[in-house]
């Protein structure tokens, strides 16, 4: 079994998790088995109370754990189905411990950072350590180098070398060599620091990913080299990327990342096969058409907020040859009407979220899109507000609502799971995880994935309320996927509208760069067929015909 470590300086937000991800794409495309791992030092249990605006989204894996952002991106780029063993944080270790402290399970000793909290890291490595399913274990350290908090990660990392041979180890360590526009410089001075900085702690890197906005000279490679003990050839240029995060892998396997993470691992491997992700690439960097769609949510000023939708979109839009222009409109900016702000697009997305703000904005998008029959998609609370409008505009049942916003509401079409009525605490107490959905025959939803039965990952509280079901369903309102037994709704689209759906679930989780989601497939072919009729609005969703084909909507296999 093989390791790697990466761990970042300097600054935050450099791109670790894109960059392992990136080195697993190469590897595996060199015929090796990666699993992936992200060690996030700070305090929380998981992510799943943190504020979208300071930690960007929640990805949620296939068992239910609530995880931070970047195993989306280890998902994307690799074909690892990960779990919870693949995100740790400190919450975690020191809850693991003093539970562990108060069972009695340390037989009285002191316990302490070093060696129980190194000891939990380290056994967290070694959960993935299976040579019968991996090649190599790429594990990403949170945070950036001299933090206070992440001090017993590089500690438990030092002790696990020497455990495993460092023969079988490669440290990587990402870092930021600034451009000083005054001096027409890139300065080396942070990126030798930082390499100080992790070599007190105990660990020196073997290959430094440097990023910068502007390519390293050979000057500034060697004087990496020499200050930081790295080998020249081990100095990695990772120059922010011109169009999309997809050219990572390739811009590495130019450096010849790849091949030098193999020859320090004494792995041999053939080259590696990137046409696909070549090809992929190429669309996205230049396709024959464009679209735009707009995403109307209440955290547009934090793309990580919205990261798997965004990168779902592209890869739906890649499929069809297709370019997005994304429209990303502030869902409070809609509380007295869409018209204005909706008029030029051909697509409305509504993501999922939590909370009163910005949901009558929500709602009068759904209206939008519904009533001039433009493709609209909406996702876990992109559902909910549109059931909500429906309710209200075409079955006159004019105080829907959700109990989320209104919990003493008359008339709540979606409402608190019942299973959730006595829950008090935030934490990973939704409903989470994959569950499987039954669809109905004869229905888009059944023309779009093309099956009867699929499974779908799931983060939310509240549900369509079935009393409802049949006064709406006589408007043209279909519940077109349920739960296996049928008392939760999962699907619903309308009877008479070109594109009109929307998912209790979260489909943008699984979803990937060459197998784009069915859903969002099918949102882009509608919204380039929507684009290309410049469809009116109507009046009455009744006289309605169904405008786009039925292959047009069929997932391509």
């Amino acid at each position: 079994m093989k390791y790697i470590f990466v761990t970042g300086g300097v600054v935050s937000s450099l791109g670790k998790g894109l960059t392992a991800a990136s080195l697993g794409t190469l590897l595996e495309a060199r015929s090796l088995r990666v699993a992936l791992q992200k060690f996030d030092p700070y305090l929380n249990v998981d992510p799943g109370t943190m504020n979208p605006f300071q930690h960007g989204e929640v990805y949620v894996l296939n068992d239910g754990a609530e995880t931070d952002l970047d195993l989306g991106h280890y998902e994307r780029f690799t074909n690892c189905v990960l779990t919870r063993h693949n995100n740790l944080t400190s919450g975690q270790i020191y809850e693991t411990v003093i539970l562990k402290e108060r069972r009695g399970d340390y037989l009285g000793k002191t316990v302490q950072v070093i060696p129980h909290v190194t000891d939990e890291i380290k056994d967290r490595i070694r959960k993935l350590s299976d040579e019968t399913k991996y090649d190599v274990v790429i594990t990403e350290i949170g945070g950036t180098t001299g933090d206070i908090e992440g001090l017993p990660f590089i500690e438990a990392i030092r002790q696990f070398i020497l455990e495993v041979g460092p023969e079988n180890v490669v440290n990587m360590h990402v870092t930021l060599v600034p451009y000083i526009k005054a001096a027409h410089e890139l300065k080396t001075k942070p990126t030798q620091q930082s390499v100080a900085k992790l070599r007190e702690i105990g660990l020196q890197p073997q290959v430094l990913i440097c990023r910068s906005e502007r390519p390293l000279d050979r000057d500034v490679r060697r004087k990496l080299s020499m200050f930081c003990s790295v080998v020249e050839k081990a100095v990695i240029e990772e120059v922010d990327v011109e169009h999309t995060i997809y050219e990572v892998p390739l811009t590495l396997h130019a450096e010849g990342l790849d091949q030098l993470v193999c020859d320090l691992l004494h792995l041999e491997t053939p080259e590696p096969d990137l046409k696909d992700w070549r090809n992929f690439v190429e669309r996205v960097v230049s396709p024959n058409k464009r679209v735009k769609i707009a995403v109307v949510g209440k955290y547009m000023d934090v793309r990580d907020a919205y990261k798997s939708i965004y990168e779902s979109l592209t890869h739906a839009a890649a499929s069809e040859d297709c370019g997005i222009d994304l429209k990303l409109v502030d869902a409070e900016s809609l509380a007295d009407g869409a018209d204005d702000q909706l008029e030029d697009v051909a697509g409305v997305l509504i993501p999922g979220g939590f909370g009163v703000r910005g949901a009558e904005g929500k709602i009068n998008a759904a209206r939008y899109a519904r009533e001039h029959r433009i493709p609209y998609l909406g996702l876990c609370l992109g559902m909910q507000v549109a059931t909500i409008e429906f309710a209200r505009n075409v079955c006159g049942i004019k105080d829907a609502n959700s109990t989320e916003f209104d919990k003493d509401n008359p008339d709540p079409v979606i409402s608190l799971l019942e299973e959730q009525r006595g829950v008090r605490n935030k934490g990973a107490s939704m409903r989470l995880g994959t569950w499987p959905t039954k669809i109905a025959p004869g229905t888009l939803a059944e023309k779009i994935y093309g099956n009867t039965e699929v499974t779908e990952r799931h983060r939310h509280r509240y549900e369509f309320n079935m009393k409802y079901r049949d006064r709406m369903n006589a408007k043209g309102f279909v519940i077109s996927g349920t739960s296996p037994d049928g008392t939760l709704a999962e699907l619903i689209e309308l009877r008479d509208h070109p594109y009109f759906v929307g998912c209790q679930y979260h489909p943008e989780f699984q979803s990937k760069p060459n197998k784009p989601h069915p859903l969002f497939k099918g949102f882009i072919a509608a919204a380039l067929a929507y684009q290309a009729g410049g469809k009116k609005p109507i009046t009455t969703i009744e006289q309605a015909p169904i405008s786009v084909s039925d292959e047009r909507l069929v997932l391509q296999r």
